[in-house]
């Protein structure tokens, strides 16, 4: 199995659900889009920008995809890191989750892509 491929399908995943449900994501983020700019902006930001990264990283043999994928998700934990001294917010055991899965699921796509920006091998 490709963890690269792997991590690359939940980002395309979460993206989708940004798509399709934007409200619904948001609310689990405790993002207020109560208008409808702010739910186009969680569909678009959140949905679009993500399903189009995991999908093309899933769709192609370049491991430098999977490794944007990667990056991607540990720089989302980084920022969640950060959050933690910047901002302060609430850490309820969703916060922690979603920093587990950012972890992992950018470690993953890394060591999928292998390091070298060759296509991958099928």
């Amino acid at each position: 199995m490709n963890l690269g491929r792997v991590s690359s399908a939940a980002l395309m995943a979460s993206g989708l659900a940004g798509v399709f449900m934007p409200t619904r994501v948001a609310a689990a983020l405790e993002l207020p889009a109560d208008t409808a700019r702010g739910v186009a902006e969680t569909r678009a930001g959140l949905g679009g920008t993500y399903a189009a990264l995991g999908g093309w990283a899933l769709l192609s043999s370049d491991t430098t995809a999977q490794a944007a994928v990667g990056v991607v998700w540990l720089g989302a934990a980084a920022a969640r890191l950060a959050s933690l001294r910047i901002d302060r917010p609430r850490t309820d055991p969703a916060f922690w989750a979603y920093l587990a899965v950012e972890v992992s699921l950018g470690t993953a796509a890394l060591l999928g892509s292998g390091g070298s920006g060759a296509p991958a091998r099928p």
